[in-house]
């Protein structure tokens, strides 16, 4: 029996995505649940699992357009893979199975779209070093092979009328070493949604940045207090970003422009709190959502931002995940960002940039005191936003997190 493999939905708005990579070759023996190919989306790379066990078949090549719903493969439940070798094996003359085994001594069958690239640059696989799953040549590697080739030396030519004259021989020369050590890479799917996400977002949107500055005095001495009765207690440790989420729901609640969008000629007030956490990964940043994060204690937040993390390393993040929330917030402060202007998510109308925390000298009361300060800012878009609101939301944010007991005794 054949079980087909078919393109999952994993969202309401993702319609199709890009098969970008077979985790498995065809023939080979996969186990039900094991992961057979990554699917990208416009919103993020997820591992697709087989339905059942037996040997793959597959039906699409990698860098493929697919539909959701669309089968790119086939499980023979009733064939091994051993059998299924044998079997063809034994069909052929012996002259012909000599030939066909080119790659035999890296183990493994070429993908569609590596064997492309090797056929057209007359690649050797044999020393093409794999970086895929168990060394496996990937695209990337065979493309990177395939760049690397020495280039043949061509016979040179008069220049053509109309060439000027400051065009030497040398300059040419010159030009063709600099592309020699370019390396080029197809933006992924993720990447290119992102790009056109952050475009879109600027030129249809009036956006405007407030600063503000906060003591972390408080937060730094309750976490440095209760660090590991928390870590012991919840398998967590605390964070910031757990106090900053608070603080925001609180700060939306009482300014709800800030937590609203525009929808032609309405203004939609969201009355609940969908928080996205800005996360970086190898393929680019993501924003999962906190959902009713409101109603969620320090512990359940610091346990999800783990979890997101996990999984968007292991490529388990769904959409639905990473859509419909109702303000981010992004921590440049980890890569040690001093101060940015982050860009509201469409629809979202305004973000929340957090940065480094440095001891620097500030004034308190009469005296010059040092306090670890972070700097926040605030972008918006002034078509909803007034001014006035922006820099009262910030500071009242300001305010939760420099007397974190307010947070807490929920005042």
């Amino acid at each position: 029996m054949k079980q087909e493999v078919q393109v999952p939905e994993v969202g309401e708005s993702v319609s199709s995505g890009i098969l970008a990579t077979w985790l498995k070759n065809s023939g080979d023996q996969v186990s039900e649940g094991e992961d057979l190919f990554e699917l990208e989306t416009d919103k993020a790379t997820l591992s697709v699992p087989s339905p059942v066990s037996g040997v793959l078949e597959t039906q699409a090549a990698e860098g493929d357009e697919v539909e959701i719903g669309q089968t790119v493969a086939v499980v023979d439940t009733e064939k091994s893979a051993a059998k299924g070798t044998q079997a063809a094996e034994s069909d052929q003359p012996e002259e012909k199975k000599k030939e066909e085994k080119p790659s035999a001594d890296r183990g493994e069958e070429l993908s569609p779209a590596v064997r492309r690239i090797v056929e057209e640059h007359a690649l050797d696989p044999g020393r093409i070093e794999g970086t895929g799953k168990d060394g496996r040549i990937t695209k990337e590697d065979a493309l990177k092979a395939a760049g690397e080739l020495p280039q043949q030396k061509k016979t040179a030519k008069e220049k053509p009328a109309g060439t000027p004259a400051s065009r030497t021989a040398e300059q040419e020369t010159k030009g063709a070493d600099r592309k020699e050590r370019q390396t080029r890479k197809s933006m992924s799917t993720l990447r290119k949604r992102i790009a056109a996400n952050l475009v879109e977002s600027k030129q249809s949107s009036a956006h405007l940045t407030t600063f503000n500055e906060v003591d972390m005095s408080q937060v730094s001495r309750i976490r440095k207090a209760y660090r590991d009765t928390f870590e012991e207690r919840y398998g967590v440790r605390l964070g910031f970003m757990s106090f900053f989420v608070k603080a925001a729901c609180r700060a939306l609640q009482e300014f709800p422009e800030v937590n609203a969008f525009l929808e032609e000629n309405e203004i939609v007030y969201n009355n609940y709190y969908d928080i996205g956490v800005a996360l970086s990964t190898d393929r680019g940043l993501i924003v999962p959502v906190l959902r009713d994060a409101d109603k969620k204690s320090f512990a359940e937040i610091e346990t999800e931002i783990i979890s997101f993390m996990e999984r968007a390393r292991e490529k388990k993040l769904s959409p639905d995940e990473l859509t419909g929330g109702t303000f981010t917030i992004s921590n440049g402060g980890v890569f040690g960002s001093m101060l940015s202007t982050p860009i509201p998510n469409p629809p979202q109308t305004a973000i929340l940039g957090m940065h480094s925390i440095q001891k620097r000298p500030v004034v308190v009361g009469d005296e010059i005191v040092i306090r670890p300060m972070m700097y926040l800012a605030l972008t918006y878009d002034h078509r909803l936003i007034d001014g006035r609101e922006a820099v009262r939301f910030l500071v009242k944010l300001k305010n939760l997190i420099e007397d974190p007991n307010q947070i807490l005794l929920e005042l």
